[in-house]
């Protein structure tokens, strides 16, 4: 058989089936590809190929998948850092003006070149981590001018460098200062202008809210969830982080890819995600910035068999993580994840969680061939260590890079 590229001598976790709640199972073979799409990866088998990689016996896994970041924004909130550590909580900073509030501040005055410039740096600490699809949301402008600058920067990454940016509006992030006092004014304002251009505008795939106290009601959420779908968007929500306001339920019957945090998650929830397919997207950068206590319902999820995603939530202010790899430590430390939900977390569930199953995620004929090789003997060892970055090899759509 023909193919552009082949590597051999690989040891393949292909996350193509049981890994959930066992260790992954390694195979020895190979990987063809040929126009930038995986054309086999099983068994050594014979092909005749361009370009051949001997990887000499190194662990291949799908290229990761980051499904929740907040990449795109200006300005810096380490002062948060020395508040959280003097005692204050994510409340007492948002409802004293900074947060969301604060990075909004500098968003806006950004230039679109000024985030793609500050963003790069960001994406590079993942890329050099072996991801190859990079979810970002917008949230920090809350005007419209300013959110689809924030959704061209984004975009505009993917000119830079080689990876896959798939966007997402979060419009509905936080109520921005000229709106104070008036939340239901400024969800029209998201439901009936911004949502409408995103969508024309092709600059989005899905939209996303906050679904909390200091955030978005859940009626309020319904709105924008309903003008999203109507506009041909997918839904996601940041949905159970700080209290339980039934925002996975909301989501799941508005069809959502995605409900994320979801530490105050309740068995109604979990319910209606299983029969939506909704995929529980969990955060431990969140968990571990904020000191939170609460623990996501990980044997609840487990038994109703709702997919488990992970995602570094990188912002600037309570999930300033930039490693995939620390964050399945963090999962499996501190969720007590095991290797295989892990490692299912930042490769096939991810890929689920922004509706892309069919096109990424494992190694299989007819997706695209993306490929993390790494210098390690076991999967293990890419979760229980901190600090040791052991990529071998980034590949995405075919090439290395």
């Amino acid at each position: 058989m023909r193919c552009d590229t082949l590597w051999t001598n690989a040891r393949l976790v292909t996350m193509t089936s049981g890994v959930e709640v066992v260790d992954c199972d390694v195979m020895d073979g190979v990987v063809a590809s040929r126009d930038g799409r995986i054309v086999y990866a099983g068994p050594e088998r014979d092909f005749d190929a361009d370009t051949t990689h001997d990887l000499a016996g190194r662990l291949v896994t799908p290229g990761l998948i980051d499904p929740h970041t907040h990449l795109i924004y200006a300005g810096d909130r380490c002062h948060e850092f020395r508040a959280r550590l003097e005692g204050a909580s994510y409340e007492d900073i948002a409802r004293a003006g900074g947060g969301i509030a604060t990075t909004v501040r500098a968003t806006r005055a950004a230039t679109e070149s000024d985030l793609v410039t500050q963003a790069l740096p960001r994406l590079d600490a993942l890329l050099a981590e072996g991801a190859t699809t990079v979810e970002i949301k917008s949230g920090y402008g809350l005007t419209l001018a300013d959110e689809l600058k924030m959704l061209r920067a984004a975009r505009a990454l993917a000119d830079h460098r080689r990876v896959r940016i798939v966007t997402t509006f979060l419009g509905a992030h936080a109520l921005p200062p000229e709106f104070a006092g008036r939340s239901d004014d400024y969800v029209t304002e998201v439901c009936e202008v911004m949502i409408p251009a995103v969508a024309t505008g092709g600059l989005a795939v899905a939209v996303d809210a906050f679904c909390e106290n200091i955030g978005f009601t859940p009626a309020q959420t319904d709105r924008i969830f309903t003008a999203a779908r109507a506009h041909g968007l997918q839904v996601t929500l940041h949905a159970e982080q700080l209290s339980n306001l039934n925002g996975a339920a909301l989501a799941a019957r508005h069809g959502a890819v995605s409900a994320d945090h979801l530490e105050y998650l309740d068995e109604a929830g979990i319910a209606a995600m299983r029969t939506a397919g909704t995929v529980a997207t969990l955060l431990p950068g969140a968990f571990y910035t904020l000191r939170e206590t609460k623990v996501p319902p990980i044997d609840a999820l487990r038994r109703a068999g709702v997919p488990i995603a992970l995602a570094t939530d990188h912002n600037p202010g309570t999930s300033p993580l930039s490693s995939l790899l620390l964050t399945m430590n963090m999962a499996a430390t501190l969720f007590r994840l095991t290797v295989g939900e892990c490692l299912a977390g930042v490769t096939r569930n991810a890929a689920t969680a922004l509706g892309l199953g069919d096109e990424i995620g494992t190694l299989e004929a007819g997706k695209a061939c993306d490929l993390a090789v790494w210098d390690v003997d076991t999967p293990e060892q890419l979760v229980c260590r901190m600090g040791l970055n052991p990529l071998y090899q980034r590949v995405f759509n075919g090439a290395v890079s």
